[in-house]
């Protein structure tokens, strides 16, 4: 019985998702299968691919047939590497662990690249998404704007029309008339009344004198 390696439809309309199974290669596509060894989900990125990698080296080795596809997908898991390098050890090329080491070392650059890979698209997640934060903050800028001249022109649109009143003149200011000062009279001098001199008391005679003029 001739086996093939195929992917078998699964999900919903426009998300659809794989099962990886190996099937008679008369069997139709949804019909029975002999084993499931795995899945594929294209709707993620990168793809999410689930395989049972002993059972698909086995059913390899057996003579299955894989489809396009599904040999991308064991290409990509090693499968065919295994495969190739087994054969290698069959020929007597090099031993089994020589066949190990180089399936290790194959197997550490493709995690390394795909590691690669996954922050380059983490990196481009990220530059896209400020992109497109910074594109909304200009609409907002930009909106925001729009709305503050509409309401400034609603704004005065509906402010009541105030007239202005006439400017009056002021009167010119009277001067009040000064109030005369009046003259000052000076008081007449009081003449001072002349000191009357006190008359001089008489001076008594002494005994001398006395008794000169009765001599």
């Amino acid at each position: 019985m001739a086996t093939k390696l195929r992917l078998q439809r699964r999900g919903r309309k426009n998300y659809p998702f794989y099962q990886i199974i190996v099937a008679d290669s008369r069997a139709p596509r949804d019909g029975k299968y002999i084993e499931r060894i795995g899945s594929y989900n294209p709707n993620t990125h990168p793809a999410t691919i689930t395989l049972d990698f002993d059972r698909a080296l086995y059913w390899l080795q057996t003579g299955a047939q894989p489809s396009d596809t599904v040999r991308n997908i064991l290409s990509e898991e090693g499968v065919l590497m295994k495969k190739h390098l087994l054969g290698g050890v069959t020929k007597g090329a090099f031993d089994a662990a020589e066949a190990e080491r180089r399936f290790e070392a194959w197997k550490n650059n493709k995690q390394q690249a795909n590691h690669s890979l996954k922050l380059k698209d983490e990196e481009k997640e990220r530059a896209d998404a400020k992109a497109r934060l910074d594109a909304e903050k200009e609409v907002n800028k930009a909106r925001a704007e729009v709305l503050a001249l509409k309401k400034a022109e609603e704004d005065a649109a509906n402010a009541p029309v105030v007239e202005e009143a006439p400017a009056v003149e002021e009167a010119p200011a009277v001067e009040e008339p000064k109030a005369e000062e009046a003259p000052v009279v000076e008081a007449p001098k009081v003449e001072e009344a002349p000191v009357a001199e006190e008359p001089k008391a008489e001076e008594t005679p002494s005994s001398e004198e006395k008794k000169e003029s009765a001599e």
